[in-house]
């Protein structure tokens, strides 16, 4: 169960990061059922109205110490994403971002 708070608190306080600018932030938590192929499986998210970014960057984000905003916009360690990660896959899931530069983001991930 420490592990999914760690996971968990990643994922929150970069929404709550990355929102903190937008004019009325907003985080989801939740889940939400998806199927494929006749299987069911949970999938779990943290949504933000932030600053979002180019999805062409998404896969550079959970590489450790890697940062797509200046350490002057947004403070970090630029690990929080690969913690994330390592967790997911630790517990047979991954996971995955949605996102649009002034959009906000997504980020969802499954578990096993």
């Amino acid at each position: 169960m420490a592990l999914m708070d760690i996971l968990l608190k990643n994922l929150i306080e970069n929404a709550y990061k990355y929102s903190s600018k937008a004019s009325s932030p907003r985080i989801e938590v939740g889940m939400e059922i998806q199927e494929s192929q006749g299987t069911k499986k949970q999938v779990f998210f943290v949504r933000d109205n932030g600053v979002g970014f180019d999805m062409e960057f998404a896969g550079e984000l959970f590489a450790p110490f890697h940062r797509l905003h200046s350490m002057e916009e947004f403070s970090g360690t630029g690990i929080g994403l690969a913690t994330v990660k390592r967790i997911a896959v630790r517990h047979g899931g991954k996971v995955w971002p949605e996102a649009k530069p002034g959009e906000g983001a997504c980020f969802r991930f499954t578990l096993e």
